[in-house]
């Protein structure tokens, strides 16, 4: 049978809370230099006990590097004027502002209906009348914008048919004038035909020919001139059917 789960609280009696402490320091530190030759990682682990002895474990040469490299990286380069106070106050700002953007990232994460697994009722009634409220206030903002759209279209639609209005009373303002313009000056225009081109003498006569245009062969309309000329034409005696 497996050990029960401990709960996280003062050890009470002195000699269990120094032995536990003795055990859990040796786990640490172990795990620590574990960790540095697996991962290559470079670890700094830093431990007071309760009467102020210090254990440490540090896997480079030198726990001043670690500690000055982890400045650096945590407070970064101090500004011209600016203490190591200062640094250490905006850097607890820091950690304040990211602890609010994770719990805002936490909620929006809820919104969305992710990780809500392990909410109780309470959290998921809350959660569920959040998402009611802001559902309500969203379609109130929608209605109100249409409403704005609808009151826009109306106005332009006004001033289109008053315009609209205007344009028509001019145009029967000026109908009969403009129609008895047309008619005058209609009537006083003559119209000429063009002059026909001159004709150079001796070079072509006008062609006189049937106004009745005539599509296909049509045997009633050949003449016997049509056919003393065609034998004629043709010494042999064969006429050509296209020619009868």
């Amino acid at each position: 049978m497996g050990r029960g789960r401990v709960e996280l609280k003062r050890i009470e009696n002195k000699i269990n809370r120094q032995v536990t402490f003795a055990k859990r320091r040796n786990g640490l530190l172990k795990k620590a230099y574990e960790l540095s030759i697996l991962c290559d990682a470079e670890v700094a682990l830093i431990i007071f006990s309760n009467r102020g002895k210090l254990y440490e474990f540090c896997s480079t040469s030198s726990m001043a590097k670690t500690l000055e490299k982890y400045n650096s990286y945590t407070y970064g380069a101090l500004e011209p004027g600016q203490t190591e106070i200062d640094a250490q106050s905006n850097y607890q700002e820091y950690l304040k502002l990211k602890s609010k953007v994770e719990v805002l990232q936490q909620s929006q994460r809820h919104f969305l209906g992710e990780e809500i697994a392990d909410l109780g009722t309470k959290e998921l009634e809350q959660l569920e009348h959040q998402l009611d409220f802001s559902l309500k206030k969203i379609r109130s903002t929608k209605m109100q914008l249409m409403i704005d759209q609808l009151s826009e279209l109306q106005t332009k639609e006004e001033v289109l048919l008053e315009t609209n209005r205007n344009l028509r009373m001019k145009l029967d303002e000026s109908g009969p004038s403009m129609r008895s313009s047309w008619e005058t000056g209609e009537q006083s225009i003559p119209y000429n035909h063009p002059p026909p081109p001159p004709q150079s003498e001796g070079f072509f006569e006008p062609l006189h020919c049937n106004n009745s245009l005539q599509i296909g062969y049509n045997p009633s309309s050949v003449t016997v001139e049509d056919t003393a000329t065609a034998s004629a034409l043709a010494p042999s005696g064969f006429i050509p059917g296209w020619m009868l």
